[in-house]
């Protein structure tokens, strides 16, 4: 019987050693692949909001960025406001976004997919003639993080710049969005060698959606508390919600004292935030 009991005992202990043995080699197995994350590994872009009117925490540092010509803040020190639009696709909304942006005298970045110049080539044209940057946000919108041949990424930006060029009869600013802020090391590698700044952002809210619209209360909620400086700020073009709201929003934001830059500017030297500031 004291064999019997003993043998449990000892069975029970080697399995507790066992279990754990693994949980360690588990946990820095975790650890090293977040200190060093394979090249081509897909990173979603996310951003932690601490305090209200204070800059969030990106998943990748400034100074991690900053190799690759990548931005998500301007300078943090300075209430200035950079605005940005992705565009999939037109809903219609457009027109009285650009009236809005005019209004306000507010030059924005609009990312637009290849469909986007293919199917509206006179809103296109007038970004451009109203001095607003339009950025390549790849020809097909794929996950670039995807794609780790060099030809075939080079190939997603340069067909949407040559259509630009074809429709316009400009070169395309080099300003890069991944599409849906997916990526990888390797693409902001690629990107930069084309000479892109890649521009992520440090302000959104869940706008994109055709048949769930926030309302104005829901927009406002999101957009006035987080706003802070050194903003880069993401909207969708094909929110009706944003066309909407988009005059009050900028007059509000002015009323807290913010001003709007471009992202020339900022990617030509203005002072850059770290994550201490």
């Amino acid at each position: 019987m004291f064999l019997i009991i003993r043998r449990k005992h000892v069975l029970t202990v080697m399995c507790i050693v066992l279990i754990a043995v693994l949980a360690v080699v588990f946990s820095s197995r975790v650890f090293r692949q977040g200190e060093a994350l394979p090249a081509f590994a897909s990173v979603n872009w996310g951003l932690g909001f601490s305090e209200e009117g204070k800059p969030p925490t990106g998943n990748a540092s400034q100074e991690y960025l900053r190799q690759y010509d990548s931005w998500y803040l301007g300078d943090t020190q300075k209430k200035t406001i950079y605005l940005t639009f992705d565009a999939g696709y037109e809903a219609g909304y457009t027109p009285s976004i650009l009236d809005t942006l005019k209004k306000h005298n507010v030059e924005a970045a609009f990312f637009v997919v290849g469909n986007y110049i293919e199917t509206c080539p006179e809103l296109v044209k007038r970004m451009t003639e109203e001095g607003h940057i339009v950025g390549n946000h790849t020809y097909h919108h794929y996950n670039m993080s995807q794609i780790s041949d060099e030809a075939a990424f080079n190939e997603e930006m340069d067909s949407l710049a040559d259509l630009y060029r074809e429709t316009t009869g400009k070169e395309l600013e080099k300003f890069y969005r991944p599409p849906q802020g997916i990526y990888s090391e390797e693409n902001l590698k690629m990107a930069q060698k084309l000479g892109y700044k890649t521009i992520f952002w440090s302000l959104a809210y869940v706008d994109w959606y055709q048949d769930k619209q926030p309302t104005k209360e829901q927009a406002f909620e999101k957009l006035i508390p987080r706003i802070h400086p050194g903003a880069i700020v993401l909207l969708h073009s094909t929110s009706k919600t944003n066309a909407e709201i988009l005059d009050e929003l900028l007059t509000k934001w002015e009323e807290m004292g913010y001003t709007f830059g471009s992202l020339r500017e900022l990617t030509g030297g203005v002072k850059q935030a770290t994550d201490k500031e």
